[in-house]
């Protein structure tokens, strides 16, 4: 049931649209929320698409089943021959298609940092319809420091990406933030009527990402998302190495890891709108 694309016309035309859930199979709010949505929703104007990203991850509820499908949507040259020749590869390709025909995207994710706020990924072209969306924060630096993800394609075809956190993946929350998502997307987006009012957020852009280098990273403590650090802190312990931020910051993501170059962290600044400038 998750492996099709799901397309809803409106009467009147308009822009195209795309909603993935499931990316991660494991981040399990946008599925929840779709399944709650599309048996009623009537789109007004143009055509908006729902697709599921990782039939497999989320039928086994895990992130991926062998490599990070939002690591899949970069330059061929830019990806592994292994990667290439996973099941994740695969469904990029097969999303891509998709992908292509939209004018904007609304990626469902949730975070792995227990107690995490919703935010949202994505940079200033997005920002007509960010504003509208439920979130106090927008973040934006990941397509430089974290390339791949279904948001980090459609900028680079000259599309709007936008990916939104929706809070701690335990979170029973994160459903209803989700739902609340998708509904003010597509009222931003002109799919149907939009009587909402542009939110005050703030912003940070994130600026760096680690990249462990042994079998053993281990942090010095559990970190909150956008929790501040000061320059030189000790953030974790990379086989017998110490690791230090580079700067007075606030770090993302920060997770223990037992495998050879996964993202143990990124650390980013806030800003007074997307970029440092």
């Amino acid at each position: 049931m998750f492996e099709n694309i799901t397309e809803l016309i409106g009467i009147e035309n308009g822009p195209t649209s795309i909603i993935l859930a499931g990316v991660h199979g494991n981040e399990t709010c946008g599925v929840e929320a779709l399944r709650k949505i599309l048996s009623s929703l009537q789109i007004e104007k143009g055509h908006v698409l729902f697709g599921y990203g990782n039939p497999h991850a989320i039928e086994t509820n895990q992130r991926f089943t062998e490599t990070n499908l939002n690591r899949m949507f970069k330059s061929e040259e830019m990806l592994s021959n292994k990667e290439k020749t996973s099941y994740e590869y695969g469904r990029a390709q097969f999303l891509k298609k998709y992908l292509n025909q939209a004018d904007a995207l609304l990626d469902i994710h949730a975070s792995t940092t227990p107690g995490s706020k919703p935010f949202i990924i994505c940079e200033a072209n997005a920002d007509e319809i960010s504003k509208y969306l439920p979130v106090d924060i927008i973040v934006s630096g990941f397509d430089k420091v974290e390339p791949g993800g279904t948001d980090y394609y459609m900028n680079s075809i000259g599309k709007i990406g936008i990916c939104i956190e929706c809070g701690y993946l335990d979170d029973p929350q994160t459903v209803q933030v989700a739902e609340e998502a998708v509904i003010a997307f597509l009222k931003a987006c002109g799919h149907i009527s939009n009587d909402l009012t542009p939110k005050k957020q703030s912003y940070i852009c994130m600026y760096d990402i680690y990249l462990t280098k042994t079998e053993k990273f281990t942090l010095s403590k559990p970190f909150d998302d956008f929790e501040t650090i000061e320059r030189d802190q000790v953030i974790g312990t990379d086989g017998d190495e110490e690791v230090r931020s580079l700067d007075d910051s606030v770090i993302l993501f920060a997770q223990n890891s037992e495998r050879i170059g996964d993202e143990a962290y990124l650390l980013g600044k806030k800003t007074a709108s997307h970029n440092f400038t």
